[in-house]
């Protein structure tokens, strides 16, 4: 006999930052929920990601906090600008006990099927622990990074040494002393563990599939007085959080760098890059990412720091990357090309020479083997849209969403998904997301959810879904604002370029505020663009 489902207002599935502000804000709401999480504690991406180097490469901290607490900000002692992966997880694990949010998440348990249920205007979930939980709402805060890409490459299961993954490190100490590792991929993650592996292994082999552009991350402690000036300001600082196209405590610059001579942003990119941080693309020109030659300005200048830094001028050639810059995620580093000085590191250029296979103790290329010992995949995540898919709802007519999603990532506001009743995404494809400071982005849009559902508590409904009208608008929307800028016209996870078979196209909406905006003028009209259907007895 099949278990009896458990009842609750809402079903929220993870337990990273997104889904801890989710059940936070349900209780406030005098609403029952269960969180369901794969992992053994709290945390998302913060948990799994604990390889060498790992630290926010974002704006940093104090910033990348939750806001909905003020005493939380006055209690919390940041100690560095980009704080390491302990660090948040310990701050995040903080929040978890000082909120007891625990006792309504179980960890360990995967959902292995959503479904809803159209007579009962219900969805019904069931565990990897065998467990059934039915909810009027489901909230997925799955995680935009949060499902690893593995490369298919000949072989690579045959390799009989140690294999890990950035996006799932172990939680026990790894060794690299004495070994010959090899590490493919150098995106944000390869470029922050390489150089710290190096520091210990025998040798390192890079197995570079794109140069990238990276910029100084300029880690330091923070001084009392910045931790002072934080929180006798913070008012006023949230104010331009909430103000900020990124979510950032930042005055939004306007002037193009064609207003300047080659000199003055010459010297403008000289003084950020000694100065570093994430500033440096807060403080930078305004047309960076929409006008070509603006963009190549700055390109070539880090090709520039590039040549200057790495000593071998054969292997600084092969880290010249050609895209345009900051149009893929852009990458704090610490000590990356200066890793390349090492006798112990060797770059392979896997456009030069790719990789044909894997033996059980090698990697071969086709200018001969490479021996290793260890294989370290920095190869990034299905991102944005991986981890509902890998969820794969099924919605009205037992319709999965790998169905609806063949094409493009159909959805209204980023939130909701035609076809899927009071169904509620946090970060997912067609929201600001990754491009946003990703606490504060889960409060807003979790905010906007919370008040949609007393909507529709208030006037009887029993359900709400987008029509189809809206998502097309809505998409069209998401593509309209991207065609502006050039990273459609780049590479990158960000369009799906990563993985094979992915619909290609920018699924970020890149109008930051002025998106929050579209979400409050949504709500102030009553929510036009979604079909609602009247409460029934047994679904009220």
């Amino acid at each position: 006999m099949a278990n009896e489902a458990e009842h609750y207002d809402a079903v929220i599935i993870g337990a990273g930052v997104s889904g801890m502000y989710a059940l936070h804000h349900l209780r406030e709401m005098g609403l029952s929920a269960r969180v369901y999480d794969g992992a053994s504690d709290v945390g998302g991406t913060w948990w799994y990601n604990r390889y060498p180097g790992a630290r926010v490469d974002g704006p940093g901290s104090p910033f990348y906090c939750y806001t909905f607490s003020e005493e939380l900000m006055q209690e919390w002692d940041w100690e560095e600008t980009q704080s390491e992966q302990s660090a948040v997880l310990a701050y995040i694990e903080h929040v978890a006990d000082k909120f007891d949010l625990r006792r309504d998440i179980q960890f360990e348990t995967w959902v292995k099927d959503a479904r809803y249920d159209e007579v009962t205007q219900r969805w019904t979930v069931e565990t990897s622990k065998g467990q059934r939980a039915s909810a009027r709402f489901l909230i997925c805060a799955v995680g935009a990074l949060s499902t690893t890409n593995k490369p298919d490459i000949p072989g690579i299961n045959d390799f009989a040494g140690e294999t890990y993954h950035t996006g799932q490190w172990p939680h026990e100490p790894v060794s690299f002393k004495g070994k010959r590792v090899a590490v493919i991929g150098t995106g944000s993650s390869g470029i922050q563990a390489i150089p710290e592996i190096a520091k210990e292994a025998d040798h390192v082999t890079v197995l570079q599939r794109t140069p990238q552009y990276a910029f100084p991350a300029a880690n330091r402690a923070l001084t009392p007085e910045e931790r002072a000036e934080a929180r006798d300001n913070w008012e006023a600082i949230k104010a331009k959080m909430l103000a900020n196209t990124g979510g950032f405590p930042h005055e939004m610059q306007e002037r193009s760098a064609l207003d300047d001579s080659p000199e003055e942003r010459e010297a403008l990119y000289e003084e950020l890059w000694q100065r570093g941080s994430f500033k440096f693309f807060l403080d930078l020109y305004s047309d960076i990412a929409t006008s070509e030659e603006a963009n190549d300005s700055l390109a070539e200048f880090v090709r520039g720091k590039i040549r200057e830094i790495v000593k071998d001028p054969e292997v600084a050639a092969k880290l010249m990357p050609d895209h345009f810059v900051i149009c893929k995620r852009p990458i704090l580093e610490d000590g990356y090309f200066e890793a390349y000085n090492r006798d112990n590191v060797t770059l392979v250029d896997l456009h030069e020479d790719p990789i044909e296979r894997f033996s059980e103790t090698s990697i071969v290329t086709r200018s001969g083997e490479h021996p290793i010992d260890m294989l370290v995949l920095a190869t990034g995540f299905d991102a944005i849209s991986g981890s509902m898919l890998r969820l794969n709802p099924k919605g009205r007519g037992d319709v999965s969403l790998k169905e609806r999603w063949t094409d493009r990532f159909h959805n209204y506001l980023g939130l909701t998904i035609r076809g899927f009743p009071n169904l509620f995404m946090i970060h997912g494809p067609g929201s600001p997301g990754v491009f946003y400071n990703m606490p504060l982005g889960a409060e807003r849009q979790m905010g906007w959810i919370g008040d949609f559902m007393r909507h529709l508590s208030k006037h009887g409904y029993g359900t709400a879904e987008p029509t189809a009208e809206s998502e097309e608008a809505w998409g069209n929307e998401v593509t309209g604002l991207a065609s502006f800028t050039l990273f459609p016209r780049t590479d990158s996870w960000w369009t799906g370029a990563n993985v094979p078979g992915k619909p290609r196209y920018f699924s970020v909406y890149l109008g930051g505020s002025i998106y929050y905006e579209r979400l409050a003028g949504v709500a102030a009209g009553d929510y036009p663009g979604f079909d609602f259907e009247k409460a029934r007895e047994a679904g009220a």
